[in-house]
């Protein structure tokens, strides 16, 4: 073998040697990258369309602070606060943001929540709807109407304050119950007299739909965002809990100081015209904070109002920890 020829074969031999450390090198980074995704605890939530956990979401800031805290973040949508406690209860969600209602409904079934953080009030956005064509002009009107609801939901309870604030009682109406979509959709083909919903229901239906609100909750209950976790997981993660009001407070002061950007946000998140989300967002500010005794005396009303209405069997004591007895 020539000199040239041994250079030559050095040089091949080396560049094999650098190539094969190369791949040793990065095949433990994506080792120690993959480790360090699994040291990540989960943490899902679920939450529903245009609530403040959709705009964490969509945002993207909280799971990447979240992320940096050692948790990694997993979303799941529902329609409705009902079906939220169910997944709650089954353990395939670790926090849920529901209204007011669906926690005060599970409590009473003997599902053992804590609640972890509540939102500033939704009130303006919630109500009930009729036509603006309707010969309906106050709640005394509904006497003897087909009002759509959802049961075990923020609508429920508005609904029925509203008629107690009127002088009516629960069966001076026909109350029928289904999902907020069918009752759109009944809402729309005049099958029912009037609708109990919240935004963005709301202001889509005043929009695109020619609807009015009756009367929004203003005076009747502030509907607030509620987070809520089975009481085990709550107690043994209460440093979660923590990072979560935190972050989801900051995407809050966020959304009041950046109406433009999260219009065309949550635009596309919920699939409706800018000026749908323009009448949910102006008329709502945002905020969350951790549980305390004003939050617990508005759920220990509805609370007592449905133990008095016999629409829950069992009597429920929310504390002002939020927790219950």
């Amino acid at each position: 073998m020539s000199k040239k020829q041994r250079k030559f074969k050095k040089i091949i031999i080396g560049l094999v040697l650098v190539f094969w450390a190369f791949i040793a090198v990065y095949g433990f980074k994506q080792t120690d990258a993959g480790a360090a995704s699994s040291d990540l605890q989960t943490v899902t939530i679920g939450y529903q369309k245009g609530d403040p956990f959709d705009i964490a979401k969509q945002r993207g800031e909280f799971a990447k602070k979240m992320k940096a805290k050692g948790y990694k973040v997993v979303w799941k949508e529902f329609q409705d606060g009902s079906s939220l406690m169910q997944a709650l209860k089954a353990g395939s969600v670790d926090y849920a943001r529901t209204g007011d209602t669906p926690p005060v409904s599970a409590l009473s079934t003997g599902t053992k929540l804590t609640y972890v953080a509540a939102g500033s009030s939704k009130a303006k956005g919630s109500g009930i709807l009729v036509k603006k064509t309707s010969s309906i002009s106050s709640i005394k009107d509904l006497k003897g109407k087909k009002v759509a609801y959802t049961k075990g939901t923020s609508s429920q309870y508005m609904l029925l304050a509203a008629l107690k604030k009127a002088g009516l009682s629960a069966s001076d109406v026909t109350w029928v119950n289904m999902d907020q979509s069918s009752a759109s959709v009944a809402f729309a083909k005049g099958k029912v007299d009037a609708w109990a919903t919240w935004d963005p229901y709301t202001s889509q239906a005043e929009i695109t739909q020619n609807a009015k609100l009756l009367t929004n909750g203003v005076g009747i209950t502030n509907n607030r965002d509620y987070v809520l976790a089975m009481a085990s997981y709550a107690k043994e993660n209460t440093v979660v809990s923590k990072y979560l009001i935190k972050y989801l407070e900051e995407d809050m002061v966020w959304a009041n100081n950046n109406h433009s950007e999260l219009i065309t946000m949550m635009s596309k998140s919920l699939k409706v015209s800018k000026s749908v989300v323009k009448k949910m967002v102006d008329r709502r500010t945002y905020g969350i904070s951790a549980m305390n005794s004003t939050y617990a005396k508005e759920e220990q009303q509805i609370a007592d109002l449905f133990y008095e209405e016999n629409l829950i069997e069992n009597k429920v004591t929310i504390s002002d920890s939020g927790d219950y007895k």
